[in-house]
C-alpha cells in the first residue's frame, strides 16, 4: 500500500543539481507579452536548466519518449520531458528509481523532467479503483494488486522520482458529469492539493530536495466551478497552475473558452499547464489563450500508427498513394527523417513492420511540433504573432503536397 510518510529515508539524493540556498525548486521569468492577444514567452527554470515557453512536452509515460533515445530528443532541442507516476510507481517503482539516482539518471536524460500526479489515471482506471477522501485505492492493471495513492503519497512518489515539476493529486472527471458532481470533485480536488503543499512543506523541512509543485484547476465545464478552483490555488504559494480536467471528450470551442477563462485567473508571473493538448490548432489557439506549456501523447502515438505532423497538414504516410512518392514526409521540415528517407521508403517501412518506421515517423511528427513552438515564441518576441498565426494555420489547412 503506498502510504503518506512524515520523511523520505536519506539514501542518494533524488537531484543531481542542488538549489542555492533559500531558491525555489524552479522560477518562472516573462520574457515578451504579445499586445493584441494573450500569447507569452517566459523562461522556466530548473535545476536541470532553462526551459523556453511556450513549450510542447513530449510524454515519457515509463522513462522514455517510445521508440526514441534520448540523444535524439536532445538534437531536437527538446528542453522538457513527461514522465508518468503512476506507471513508474508500479514498474519498476519510486524506491529503485530513486536508488538508481533519480529518473534523470536512471533513463540518461540532464534536462528537465515534469510528472503528473496520477490523477488522471483516476478517470482512466475508472472499473479499477474506488475514491475516498483520504485518497484513491485501485487495482494495479497489470496483475490486479492493491495500492492506494494519497495526496501526500502522490508528493513523496514524485519527489523520490527526482522530477523538476510535480503535480497535486486530482479528481480528473469524465464528460458529461453533473454540476453536483463536478462541485464535490474540484472542493476535494483542492482539499487535496491543500494536503500536498502542506506535506511538501515538511519535507522540505526536514531536508529533502524537494520539485516544484503545481495546483491544478478542476471544475469540469462548469466555468463557475473552475473559477472557485482558481481562486482557491492561487491564494497558495504554489510554482504554476494547471488546466485539468479538460479535451476529455467536450467539444474543443468549449475547451478552449474555459482555458481562457482559467488563465485570466491566475497569476501573470506563474506558468500555466493545459494537460493533454497536442494538436498544433489547439496548441496555437491555448497559446493565444495564455497558456505556456503542453503535453500529449496524440503526435507520437499517431506516428506510431504511420500518421505525422506536416507543415501542410496530417499525412498518414502508410497510404498506399505513396508508395512511389519520392518526397520528404515535409518539405519544410531539416529533420534526419526528411533529410535522408522518402515517403516511399518510410511507407515500406510501415508496410513490412519495421520498427524504423515507428522511430522516424515518431522523430519527424516531435521535430515539427517542437520546431512550431520555437518558431511561434520567436513570433511572440518579435511582436508578430498575428501574422505568423495567420500564416500558419493557412498553410497547415491547406493540405498542399498531401495528395
Amino acid at each position: 500500500m503506498l502510504r503518506p510518510v512524515s520523511a523520505l529515508p536519506d539514501p542518494t539524493p533524488v537531484q543531481p543539481v542542488a538549489p542555492l540556498a533559500g531558491e525555489p525548486p524552479v522560477r518562472f521569468r516573462l520574457d515578451a507579452i504579445d499586445p493584441g492577444s494573450g500569447a507569452r514567452a517566459g523562461t522556466l527554470q530548473t535545476r536541470h536548466g532553462a526551459v523556453k515557453t511556450p513549450v510542447f512536452m513530449p510524454v515519457g509515460t515509463q522513462a522514455t519518449v517510445k521508440t526514441l533515445a534520448p540523444r535524439e530528443l536532445e538534437e531536437l532541442d527538446c528542453e522538457i520531458l513527461l514522465a508518468n507516476t503512476y506507471h513508474l510507481m508500479l514498474r519498476p517503482g519510486a524506491d529503485s528509481v530513486r536508488e538508481m539516482g533519480g529518473v534523470h539518471a536512471f533513463m540518461g536524460w540532464k534536462r528537465s523532467v515534469l510528472s503528473d500526479s496520477g490523477g488522471f489515471q483516476v478517470l482512466s482506471l475508472a472499473n479499477l479503483r474506488r475514491i475516498r477522501e483520504e485518497g484513491v485505492t485501485f487495482r494495479s492493471h497489470l496483475d490486479g494488486s492493491a495500492h492506494e495513492l494519497t495526496p501526500e503519497g502522490a508528493i513523496d512518489i514524485q519527489t523520490r522520482l527526482g522530477v523538476d515539476v510535480m503535480m497535486s493529486l486530482d479528481e480528473c472527471l469524465h464528460w458529461p458529469a453533473t454540476e453536483d458532481e463536478t462541485r464535490a470533485s474540484m472542493e476535494r480536488t483542492v482539499r487535496w492539493a491543500h494536503r500536498g503543499l502542506e506535506h511538501r512543506r515538511r519535507l522540505a523541512e526536514a531536508g529533502a530536495f524537494v520539485p516544484g509543485l503545481f495546483g491544478i484547476v478542476q471544475g469540469g465545464t462548469y466555468a463557475p466551478l473552475r473559477a472557485a478552483c482558481a481562486a482557491e490555488l492561487v491564494a497558495e504559494p504554489f510554482d504554476g497552475y494547471s488546466l485539468g480536467g479538460l479535451w476529455v471528450g467536450e467539444p474543443a470551442e468549449q475547451g478552449h473558452a474555459l482555458a481562457a477563462g482559467d488563465t485570466a485567473l491566475l497569476p501573470a508571473d506563474k506558468p500555466r499547464y493545459l494537460m493533454g493538448v497536442g494538436t498544433p490548432l489547439d496548441l496555437v489557439e491555448a497559446v493565444a489563450n495564455g497558456v505556456d506549456m503542453f503535453d500529449c501523447v496524440l503526435p507520437t502515438r499517431n506516428a506510431r500508427k504511420g500518421t505525422v505532423l506536416t507543415s501542410r497538414g496530417r499525412l498518414v504516410v502508410k497510404n498506399a498513394k505513396y508508395a512511389k512518392d519520392p518526397r520528404p514526409l515535409d518539405p519544410d521540415c531539416g529533420c534526419y527523417a526528411c533529410r535522408t528517407f522518402s515517403r516511399a521508403y518510410i511507407r515500406h517501412l510501415f508496410a513490412v513492420g519495421e520498427i524504423l518506421g515507428m522511430r522516424l515517423a515518431s522523430l519527424h511528427s516531435l521535430a515539427f511540433l517542437l520546431g512550431m513552438m520555437r518558431s511561434m515564441r520567436a513570433a511572440i518576441e518579435g511582436g508578430a504573432f498575428a501574422t505568423w498565426r495567420r500564416s500558419f494555420e493557412e498553410k497547415f489547412r491547406s493540405g498542399e503536397g498531401l495528395t
